[in-house]
């Protein structure tokens, strides 16, 4: 299965991230980074990794990326990856057993959060689906990030990948506000209906800021993780704040739904 598999990444400073992504790779024979212009020293860091292949490309928004990096990709499965992500090893055997199955066109991984190294008992992070048919599938924006649609079935995978984004905490500062953002324009554009229920929550403003650090710290039993589970409760509650702040101020601008601010990306 390796050998029908092409990693997909999207890269803009990751330097304190890459190396660690790269490592759990050694079984691709190619490695697709879509770099958006990388100031740091994370091109420096992909030229020493051979099966790299960087493809410089202008960002525009993370659905036209992905979509323009499936476009790179010459095998027929992808696995996509955030430059934050880090396979466990016990996921890298099971990918490697997968059989090629005609009926199925995706598989998604559950994550375990890390802070700079030490996993959380839980986090708020969904599963996604990383693993699937190239010609299946198509990446859409959805408020400050992107889905990929999937045309078939989409299995679970027993095994996790690791999340653990150690860039400054100033560089996330600057990153929340900016989909805090997009965030808002995608929740005030829907109907309610239309929303899932956390988003139908954050179009309420209130209660996605009271709640996300109290369901993170009890619910998911960060409080056990010591400060670690509260640094990330803490930005939890920081991103819930700015996204209902966003909303806020777009209700009380009178913005119309489809005015967009400008977005990079993080």
């Amino acid at each position: 299965m390796f050998e029908q598999i092409t990693p997909l990444l999207l890269t803009y400073n990751e330097a304190p991230n890459i190396a660690r992504t790269l490592a759990k790779l050694s079984w691709a024979r190619r490695i697709v980074v879509i770099d958006s212009g990388s100031t740091d020293a994370t091109l420096e860091l992909l030229r020493n990794h051979t099966r790299a292949d960087v493809i410089g490309h202008p960002f525009t928004d993370f659905a036209t990326q992905c979509n323009f990096g499936l476009a790179q990709v010459r095998t027929p499965w992808v696995l996509s990856l955030d430059a934050d992500y880090e396979l466990s090893d016990g996921l890298v055997e099971e990918i490697g057993a997968l059989a090629d199955n005609e009926d199925v066109a995706g598989y998604r991984a559950g994550f375990v959060y890390r802070i700079y190294g030490r996993p959380l008992r839980g986090s708020l992070y969904p599963p996604r689906t990383v693993l699937y048919r190239k010609d299946k599938a198509r990446y859409r924006n959805e408020g400050h990030g992107h889905r990929v649609g999937i045309a078939g079935e989409v299995k679970a995978l027993r095994h996790v990948i690791y999340h653990d984004d150690r860039k400054p905490l100033a560089r996330w500062f600057a990153s929340q506000q900016r989909y805090a953002a997009e965030e808002a324009r995608h929740i005030c554009a829907k109907e309610p209906h239309e929303l899932t229920r956390a988003d139908q929550l954050r179009r309420m403003a209130w209660p996605a800021p009271l709640g996300a650090p109290f369901y993170a710290l009890f619910a998911k039993g960060c409080i056990l993780d010591g400060w670690v589970g509260w640094f990330y409760a803490l930005q939890r509650l920081v991103a819930e704040t700015l996204i209902a702040l966003a909303v806020l101020d777009r209700r009380l601008r009178g913005a119309p739904s489809d005015e967009r601010d400008g977005t990079a990306p993080g």
